[in-house]
């Protein structure tokens, strides 16, 4: 990874300093926001149907627009809509 991740208030940006981001449900995260999938919680049908989707260990996430809980996320080039509870079991840094 070239560069490192910060904490900058909640949200994870990157910067120079040392990998400090402190894990959190992708749920935190506000549109513009990017930020990397250090797991998926859960079992079964949801987590393998999310993993099919892209959201795997290391890969680049983009909140694309959030809105009364519901997201739409950026993920291997494909946009993707999430609800809270979905959201949640996603573990970015």
């Amino acid at each position: 990874m070239s560069h490192a991740m910060v904490v900058e208030g909640a949200r994870c940006q990157s910067g120079s300093a040392g990998s400090s981001c402190q894990p959190m449900p992708l749920a935190f995260l506000r549109s513009g926001d990017t930020a990397k999938v250090v797991r998926v919680r859960g079992k079964g049908e949801v987590h393998h149907h999310l993993e099919n989707l892209g959201f795997v260990e290391g890969a680049a996430v983009s909140v694309v627009s959030e809105q009364a809980g519901n997201f739409i996320v950026q993920v291997k080039g494909a946009n993707v809509a999430l609800d809270r509870s979905v959201a949640s079991k996603i573990i970015v840094a």
